[in-house]
């Protein structure tokens, strides 16, 4: 066999070069890491310097409910307005479970507890996500029926008497919406269902009993719920979500876009904050991520009333919710009852 010595030449040099061009790429994309790390920890100081120095008092912030699971009930069903609610949600409620532990779970599980046991905690709005077969998904991953999340809502109702939720069931981004899922989430909610009325926002809890679901169906493609139907269409729930793992510049988007919005006692739909921020590459465990924020935010609520914008604070949604998020949700309802907020 004939080797060409200036063909064994270029060939050595050309992998010389990959491998150097390979070597730079990785360094390149260490350093990213690195320095996008040190960004989240300057941001994350930055709200631990401004919660040190402001405080996280807000008007109710001392008041903790008797029982989670029925804190509209105990703030008073005869006094409590659909608008005066500052509403405890959770963000990509349906993911406890999703994927295989420790391989793809990590990177999509936002909640940990069940639907019930979410509701059980207080939250009342649930952010659900389905896919063409009617199983809950997040991204390429799919999880249980959402007839899962149906069942553990109905037992909540069964178990409590004044407690009313907000039930967004979307078609998740990439998927096909479910043959005709209008029908079924009327048949299986039916009668718990407060059909589509902007009537409800100025009314009490009491004068919407027995009936405590409002529910609002966002399908990719199939019709949007019409006026006056049993579910309530998108333009009913709305967020400005902005792409970042940054949680200082998450924070100020929020209260940026909440400044925008008029306040809720003259709102027809619900507004949303999400103190919640994205994976990214460079950072996409969820539970890693959403450790940079979690901690401020009894932090934006007292802001809020700092900027003078308190008024407009209506659902307020987290990653893995806990009592100290519900009750600075709750300790706000509280003090618009009584007339301290």
């Amino acid at each position: 066999m004939h080797f060409n010595i200036s063909d064994i030449g270029k060939s050595v040099s050309n992998l010389g070069k990959t491998v150097a061009e390979g070597a730079s790429n990785l360094g390149q994309n260490v350093t990213n890491i690195v320095d996008h790390r040190k960004q989240i920890s300057s941001e994350k100081k930055e709200l631990q310097d401004l919660l040190s120095s402001a405080g996280d008092a807000f008007p109710g912030s001392d008041f903790h409910p008797a029982s989670r699971k029925t804190w509209m009930s105990e703030l008073g069903r005869d006094r409590l307005r659909i608008n005066q609610i500052v509403w405890p949600g959770t963000h990509d409620s349906a993911t406890n479970g999703i994927g295989i532990p420790v391989v793809t779970r990590p990177f999509a599980e936002c909640q940990t507890i069940s639907i019930y046991e979410q509701l059980a905690l207080g939250a009342r709005v649930l952010d659900v996500r389905v896919e063409k077969e009617r199983h809950i998904a997040h991204g390429i991953l799919k999880s249980y029926s959402v007839d899962v999340v149906l069942d553990d809502v109905k037992r909540f109702l069964a178990e409590t008497e004044a407690e009313v939720i907000i039930l967004e069931i979307r078609t998740e981004f990439g998927h096909e919406d479910p043959p005709e899922f209008d029908k079924y989430l009327i048949e299986q909610l039916g009668e718990h269902l407060i059909p589509q009325d902007e009537a409800v926002f100025g009314k009490t809890v009491a004068e919407l009993l027995p009936r405590r679901v409002i529910c609002v169906w966002k399908p990719q493609k199939s019709p949007a719920p019409a006026a006056g139907s049993p579910l309530w269409s998108k333009g009913y729930l709305r967020d400005n979500w902005i792409d970042t793992d940054l949680p200082k510049t998450k924070f100020e988007s929020n209260m940026k876009h909440l400044g925008e919005q008029q306040p809720s006692a003259a709102r027809r739909y619900f507004y949303r904050v999400e103190h919640t921020v994205t994976p990214s590459v460079e950072n996409p465990v969820v539970k890693m991520v959403d450790n940079e924020i979690s901690p401020f935010a009894r932090l934006f609520v007292a802001q809020a009333f700092a900027n003078g914008v308190a008024d407009r604070l209506q659902v307020f949604s987290t990653d893995f919710i806990d009592e100290e998020f519900v009750d600075a949700c709750v300790g706000v309802s509280h003090a618009r009852v009584e007339g301290k907020a």
